[in-house]
């Protein structure tokens, strides 16, 4: 699991499950991430970059790197000139897609219900 703040000692002793998912989806972007990947299938490093409005590269580098070393992105290198980098979700990835469909029901009823959504996962 990546070490940040929610995989300190005292964060991991309150509630051992939502303290260990904190730890891997509490970076800013990191639903996100997981939501476009999710729905795209497979997403380039550019391909994020723009659809993630004010992330920084560096930022964006370091959370796909916490996301793939936490087991939900497969990262494939293509060894061409670019360089080209796709992601993917992995199996254990893909688990969690109905929990993200689950947050984006529940958004969209509760905070943004004007909102009319061209994308659903449960379509995947």
């Amino acid at each position: 699991m990546a070490n940040n703040k929610f995989t300190a000692q005292s964060a991991v002793a309150r509630c051992l499950p939502m303290s260990k998912l904190q730890s891997v989806i509490g970076g800013k972007w990191k639903i996100l991430i997981l939501w476009y990947v999710a729905f795209y299938k497979v997403q380039r490093f550019g391909e994020l970059l723009r659809r993630l409005e004010g992330i920084t590269q560096s930022t964006l580098t370091k959370q796909l790197r916490e996301l793939e070393q936490d087991g939900f992105l497969h990262r494939e290198v293509y060894r061409e000139v670019p360089p080209k980098v796709e992601y993917s979700l992995t199996e254990f990835g893909q688990s969690f897609i109905p929990v993200l469909q689950t947050m984006l029901d529940w958004s969209e009823q509760q905070l943004c219900p004007e909102y009319v959504n061209p994308y659903k996962l449960t379509d995947m």
